[in-house]
């Protein structure tokens, strides 16, 4: 997900510059449907599909009963809950009231250049969308409209996270963990128990027709045949993307909850963050001033120190007065006494 990608606030307009100033317009995203699909969101259709197709065709077929029939409905229930939330985040358009009452899709809006003029929200009205907005409304310079609660943009869905699909969002994190969780724990049984004890695996009746060495996936409608090592590579091979995936969910559903609790957007996390890291150098810059300004003081007085020395040192050898006449009287030195 893009939480820190091009973000423009309500500011004022940079300095000589035209409100208005504008670089080729650009036809605004509907919703996460739009194409072409960054590779992103190819790349998670991609590994729904594979998780998908290797958990109901190849290894839940494989446990004993009851453990199959479980599985196939918690894990049935988590992907599909999780497929129909994903449609409907990506299907809703997160625009805001105002935008979406007078916003004509196909007519291309002027898109900012952000390095002549970073902000377009000035005095809570949009000087792209043209419409008063509120305060925790955002235009995403990616789908180059207005965003009601704006939570973040995310590549995954090809569009932005905000008041209108936020929760269908947070359901399909909830449901993609879930599954991952369940697929994760039935391959790794099944790529234990095929060493522990396989004969626990060919439970089917499928494999009374088979060899001892021979594996059958895609059970029951369609049974092919395969080897042990075929069987353990594909297990291996799915176990890597889905550590990743379990971690990558895990980490995000933690951060939603964390945001849920304290009743905050990422994008308002964010800007919280960069607010007090702004406070943090501040601090650090005024400590490095003070001390600066502290060791100067330090060798100013060392500084003081040695010439006093060197002053009482003289008076021990000799000091020269100057007379109010004019004439130089010598003090009394070691020789004269």
């Amino acid at each position: 997900m893009k939480c820190f990608g091009r973000g423009v606030r309500r500011i004022a307009p940079a300095p000589n510059s035209s409100k208005k100033e504008v670089v080729p317009p650009v036809i605004p995203k509907v919703n996460g449907w739009a194409c072409p699909p960054p590779c992103l969101q190819r790349t998670g259709w991609l590994v729904f599909t594979y998780m998908a197709i290797v958990g109901f065709g190849i290894y839940i077929p494989l446990l004993p009963s009851p453990w199959s029939q479980a599985a196939y409905s918690l894990t049935g229930i988590a992907f599909i809950v999780h497929l129909v939330s994903h449609i409907a985040t990506v299907s809703i358009d997160p625009v805001n009231a105002g935008v979406r009452a007078k916003m004509n899709y196909s007519k291309p809006l002027p898109a900012f250049d952000r390095k002549k003029q970073p902000h377009v929200i000035y005095n809570m009205e949009c000087s792209l969308c043209e419409v008063p907005v509120g305060p925790k409304v955002k235009h995403c310079s990616f789908c180059n409209k207005c965003i009601e609660k704006f939570d973040h943009h995310c590549d995954l869905l090809n569009t932005c996270v905000g008041g209108r699909n936020y929760w269908p969002f947070f359901t399909s994190v909830l449901s993609a963990f879930i599954g991952t969780v369940l697929l994760f724990v039935i391959v790794l049984f099944v790529f234990i128990q095929h060493y522990v004890d396989p004969s626990n695996l060919r439970t089917a009746p499928q494999f009374d027709y088979v060899s001892d060495g021979t594996w059958l996936v895609f059970l029951p409608l369609a049974p092919i045949e395969t080897s042990s090592a075929g069987l353990l590579v594909v297990a291996f091979l799915t176990l890597m993307p889905l550590s990743l995936c379990l971690l990558l969910s895990s980490e995000l559903l933690s951060f939603h909850f964390y945001l849920c609790y304290r009743h905050i957007s990422t994008y308002e996390y964010i800007y919280e963050q960069r607010y007090e890291d702004k406070i943090k150098k501040e601090k650090a810059a005024k400590l490095a001033k003070a001390s600066a300004v502290k060791q100067d003081t330090l060798k100013d007085k060392e500084a003081e120190k040695v010439n006093e020395a060197a002053g009482a040192k003289s008076l021990e050898g000799g000091l020269v007065v100057q007379d109010p006449l004019g004439s130089s009287i010598m003090g009394p030195s070691e020789d004269s006494q």
